[in-house]
């Protein structure tokens, strides 16, 4: 990629902090300068081309650009990436650009929070681009670039654990037409190249997401006050166009509900306040809010005399076209598929994110759910190869990977690390790609060798104290598991982290076996002692916590989900049967909705489709998410389940996968 990489004068001889760091560990002398967070950042730049042909732009920023040629916009990005391995997007602008004079008009973003959404509260922060026409470089990024902050972008609070600020947007700053080729920029200062740079570029290697408007379906007007619906949660943000006094307030709020009094539910389940400003100019103001969150209802208070001319949604999403085929009977479960595969649909972006309102995080455990709906519902594996291998990326940090990527904020959890192995081999086995699994092997052997430290003379683990031990989430959904699960985790072995561990050591063995590698030879070791410290003769279940180590024995439905799903039961029917009877009579309510992927593609491997359907659309399960008028699948089975409920999380969406024809299902 050519150009160099400018910045705000005020970046450009900032050295980088280190954000990264065990999750356990506090990062030494961490300090961000309070006034270069939430930084709206513009470059701009004339030239004149000879365009005879194709025309192609690649072009990054940290954290985030919005990119408009000649007045209209173009795309937006980068996907979040590690600086040793940063994402640049590579666009045919050949529509876009002329023979003549042309502008280009950079967005960027610089947001300076540690949270989940990018690599961000690092000081790294700037723009890079390039344009080739019929292969031949004619524009690079440099200092001729003119610069400015976006005054009309300032705050008024923050979302979820810092997430994002709530944006307050002047439509009296002077930038409000930056984009536009007639925009005098005379008074905006010369870009500065950065001194301090380690990025190593690499273009992504996912499509754009699909950018389009949505008109509400519902609008009603109460006095000074418009509320919109728009017919079900999505993600994006919100358009208007309103006339009234310079100076005034309008207020926008945003929910994913509505209060009693049909106002809308702002300070939402999830822990986030979703209410905004916008302060007009006098003249015809449109709005243009800049990150994105989820929402299904908007509240327009205008001020007095002030009128709403038009309103509507951006939406945006990575590309969907469906392609998995479901058959089953029960017009239940049809609905519950179509509400999954919507949750899928709307909630990934350039990632699989955990929810798109209150983390907008990239998780491991997520790839096991969402990132296998996404991929069996399309067809399409290069969002999922691509994060995979982001979380290999995060091996810099911990060989065993962290549990969430390509952000500042530090996160392990041992369950979802020991599902990389599975993950891995899951992809090679549905889309052949060879060079896939090598890539990944030896990040894979690399978490191998890490949890083999926890191992003793047994050959299972304990005492993995550097990582969360999960088990299930929400706490009150792990059907009373026995094993005290602290942070860090206390002594002894309990079930659910060593089933993942022999499922782990199976799933290497097989890649090891394709790629002609010697086996661990600990699997039948592991499978052995496991038998022998939570099997129980007498109830032919496996209970929570080593029987040698524990006063008493408990058999929760996830200390036994694991052993079926893994084929731990040797074809032993008493056992199988035990187990599939532990499903059938606590249902799938005593676990949350991560764990009841695994669940149902246990049932499924045991030729057990027709219970698997039945647990599927129990009462308490994603028929109460409808029942409670989900359009996307909630966090929990119900809004009350879970203090700061997300309405919105991809992990919830199991159905895609085990339901679909001829999938591979784990």
């Amino acid at each position: 990629m050519k150009g160099l990489f400018i910045c705000h004068p005020d970046f450009s001889k900032l050295k980088p902090l280190e954000v990264f760091h065990k999750e356990m560990e506090k990062p030494v002398g961490y300090s961000h300068p309070e006034e270069l967070k939430n930084k709206h950042i513009l470059f701009r730049k004339k030239a004149f081309l000879n365009v005879t042909g194709n025309a192609v732009l690649k072009i990054t920023a940290d954290d985030y650009f919005k990119l408009y040629i000649n007045g209209k916009f173009v795309t937006q990005g980068p996907a979040p990436g590690y600086p040793s391995h940063y994402y640049y997007n590579e666009i045919d602008v050949t529509g876009y650009v002329k023979s003549g004079e042309n502008t280009f008009a950079v967005h960027t973003y610089y947001q300076g929070l540690i949270n989940r959404v990018w690599v961000s509260g690092d000081l790294r922060c700037g723009m890079q681009m390039s344009l080739d026409v019929d292969g031949k470089t004619v524009l690079e990024s440099d200092e001729t670039f003119r610069c400015c902050y976006h005054s009309g972008y300032t705050s008024c609070g923050k979302f979820g654990y810092d997430t994002a600020f709530a944006e307050c947007y002047d439509g009296r700053a002077p930038e409000i037409d930056f984009f536009l080729p007639e925009f005098d920029d005379s008074y905006w200062v010369n870009a500065a190249v950065r001194e301090y740079t380690d990025y190593s570029f690499v273009k992504q290697p996912t499509p754009q997401l699909e950018i389009y408007q949505m008109e509400p379906e519902k609008q009603v007007k109460d006095d000074n006050t418009v509320r919109l619906d728009f017919g079900r949660e999505t993600v994006g943000y919100l358009n208007a166009t309103v006339k009234g006094k310079s100076g005034d307030t309008v207020w926008l709020k945003f929910g994913e509900e509505l209060n009693d009094d049909g106002s809308v539910r702002c300070e939402m389940r999830c822990n986030c306040n979703y209410t905004e400003k916008w302060l007009l100019s006098g003249q015809t103001d449109t709005l243009m809010q800049y990150d994105y969150k989820a929402f299904r209802y908007a509240e327009i208070i205008l001020p007095k005399g002030a009128e709403l001319i038009s309103v509507s949604m951006t939406v945006r999403h990575y590309p969907f076209q469906k392609k998995a085929q479901y058959r089953v009977k029960s017009s239940e479960l049809s609905d519950i598929i179509e509400l999954c595969l919507d949750t899928v649909k709307y909630g990934t972006q350039e990632g699989y994110v955990d929810c798109p309102t209150r983390e907008k995080g990239s998780y491991l455990g997520d790839i096991s759910i969402a990132g296998r709906a996404q991929a069996i519902a399309t067809g399409d594996f290069s969002l999922i190869k691509k994060a995979v291998k982001d979380f290999c990326f995060s091996s810099f940090v911990c060989p065993g990977l962290l549990s969430c990527s390509t952000c500042s904020l530090m996160q392990e959890i041992a369950d979802y690390s020991l599902q990389f192995a599975g993950q891995v081999l899951w992809i090679y086995k549905s889309d052949g790609d060879m060079d896939f699994l090598k890539q990944t092997e030896p990040y894979v052997t690399g978490v191998y060798r890490y949890f083999l430290k926890y191992a003793d003379e047994s050959g299972l683990i304990s005492g993995v104290t550097e990582k969360w031990n999960l088990v299930d989430w929400p706490d009150n959904l792990r059907d009373g598991y026995s094993f005290p699960l602290t942070k860090p985790i206390g002594k002894g072995k309990h079930n659910v982290i060593n089933a993942f561990w022999y499922g782990f050591l199976r799933d290497i063995d097989e890649i090891y076996g394709i790629l002609g590698k010697e086996k661990t030879g600990l699997t039948g070791k592991v499978k052995h002692s496991f038998y022998e410290k939570f099997y129980c003769h007498e109830e032919n279940l496996f209970c929570d916590s080593a029987k040698d180590e524990s006063d008493g024995r408990h058999f929760s439905v996830h200390s036994n989900i694991l052993p079926l799903l893994f084929g731990m039961t040797d074809g032993k029917t008493e056992i199988q049967e035990s187990i599939v009877n532990l499903i059938k009579n606590k249902k799938l309510s005593r676990m949350g909705v991560y764990m009841a992927y695994f669940a149902l593609a246990a049932l499924i491997k045991a030729g057990e489709r027709e219970l698997a359907e039945k647990m599927a659309t129990d009462e308490g399960c994603w028929k109460l998410m409808l029942k409670e008028g989900a359009t996307t699948a909630f966090e929990a089975w119900g809004k009350d389940q879970k203090w700061n409920c997300s309405l919105f999380h991809p992990w919830a969406t199991a159905p895609v996968v085990v339901f679909a024809e001829n999938a591979l299902i784990y």
